[in-house]
């Protein structure tokens, strides 16, 4: 007998883990940490960021344009300087998620100078971690890649402020070249290609380090190095309640090592509902451009998102991917800033017609959600809207997306570490009702029915 036919469990999925549905509603449970409206239940509270899209008023959520701020600072104050200025944002931002404050010029010079002394591997780690059975997901070889590090760490479970806060800056500065590393070997492996290892070059940016170690021949232009160090600062951080960052939190307060919780996170934003939904929008996408004959045409758009409203294509969820937010209602601040960077990216290209047919599918998909669904929900674009859009058009692969939001959300995760191991104090456990409260009947082995 093969397995299948051995456990029954392959039969009984299922209804061995499913749960009376109208259970959750008369009992009052916050499935998903959310509140009956949508909103989140409040977990804790958090100096690091704040993400705005509604406000509630006489308990009723009202729909608001969005904000993200940093430390108090808007993101758009944050990311403000022009495309002609030289200086890069990721650091400086990062620099204000863990250290509370914006830096003087000195003081980001140093810490720019201690992110690039943390870039070296160590010896054998390439060759025996990262080209070694290599796996198919990026994400995967980050996450394992950080765990492994723990064994080249004499101090691994020291708790000291001194040994987080240097954990926490080794891994921002490694990982981006662990990524890219681990790209090339998983092309060598499963597509033939060539295994290009480029040295990091000392005193580059993370943007323009990741895109020198990417390129072949190391090229790029300064408003590509621009566009993607935009990107990392708008993945950096965002609140503390998604759920990579949760994840975070609540594995750093049960006390376990830096390595392990940050290994965690990655294995959350892996997910096709967190950091893995960009694939799941470029997809969607793809199909559409196919289905659609003219993109021009709004009613033939329009159509199309009916039927995967509808159930009928993509992959029959109803699910219009790159629409919709858990926080922001109105706008999404990141999504705005990426869309206009798209667009300057896009204008005069073979890429702008692609551009206005994801503006397209922004503006009609809230009309024809009304128009088939028959209600009304304030729905915005998120950032993966574009964000695959623009990654794209600078020649990143795919399966680099969401291993680069890892790489940026390193700082907001090391900052909500080291928030919840001063702040946090409790182990978070929060609780589950038993639905076999009353309990049931033991019986003996040799008395129990084989039917």
């Amino acid at each position: 007998m093969d397995e299948e036919q051995k456990i029954s469990l392959y039969d009984n999925f299922q209804s061995v883990n499913s749960v009376d549905a109208s259970k959750y509603e008369s009992l009052d449970v916050k499935r998903g940490l959310r509140n009956a409206d949508g909103t989140g239940v409040l977990a804790g509270l958090t100096n690091i960021s704040n993400v705005h899209g509604y406000v509630v008023s006489d308990s009723v959520k009202i729909a608001d344009e969005g904000h993200l701020s940093y430390r108090g600072y808007d993101v758009y104050d944050l990311l403000g300087g022009q495309p002609q200025d030289k200086r890069y944002s990721f650091e400086e931002i990062t620099y204000l998620l863990l250290m509370g404050e914006l830096p003087t010029k000195t003081q980001l010079e140093r810490f720019i100078s201690v992110l690039d002394d943390y870039r070296e591997l160590p010896d054998g780690f390439t060759a025996s971690m990262i080209m070694r059975d290599t796996p198919p997901d990026i994400m995967n070889v980050l996450a394992r890649s950080i765990l492994l590090l723990y064994a080249y760490d004499d101090e691994a479970e020291n708790r000291s402020a001194h040994h987080e806060i240097h954990t926490a800056m080794s891994l921002i500065s490694r990982l981006p070249r662990i990524m890219v590393l681990t790209y090339y070997a998983q092309q060598a492996r499963y597509n033939n290609g060539s295994m290009i290892m480029h040295r990091f070059i000392p005193g580059q940016s993370t943007a323009e380090t990741i895109l020198s170690m990417l390129r072949p021949d190391r090229e790029f232009t300064p408003e590509e190095a621009r566009m993607l160090d935009i990107m990392l600062c708008l993945h950096a951080e965002h609140g503390g309640g998604n759920n990579s960052t949760f994840t975070t939190r609540v594995l750093t307060s049960s006390d376990t090592d830096p390595y392990s919780a940050y290994a965690g996170a990655i294995g959350s934003l892996k997910g096709r509902k967190h950091g893995g939904a960009n694939h799941q929008v470029l997809a969607m996408q793809k199909e559409i451009k196919e289905a659609v004959k003219n993109w021009e045409d709004d009613d033939e758009v329009a159509d199309y998102l009916a039927k995967i409203v509808n159930k009928q294509a993509y992959d029959k969820t109803g699910l219009v991917y790159g629409m919709g937010h858990a926080v922001y209602t109105k706008s999404d601040p990141r999504a705005i800033i990426c869309k206009n960077f798209a667009a300057d990216l896009a204008q005069g290209t073979e890429y702008e017609a692609e551009y206005r047919l994801l503006e397209s599918i922004e503006r009609l998909a809230p009309e024809v959600i009304l128009r088939e669904k028959g209600t009304k929900k304030d729905m915005c674009a998120n950032i993966d809207m574009y964000s695959g859009f623009v990654y794209s058009m600078m020649g990143i692969p795919e399966s680099l997306f969401t291993p680069l939001f890892a790489c940026a959300r390193m700082s907001g995760w090391a900052a909500h570490r080291f928030e919840e191991i001063v702040s946090g104090k409790r182990i978070i456990r929060p609780a589950y009702k038993s639905m076999f409260a009353n309990g049931r009947e033991y019986q003996p082995l040799e008395e129990r029915s084989e039917e």
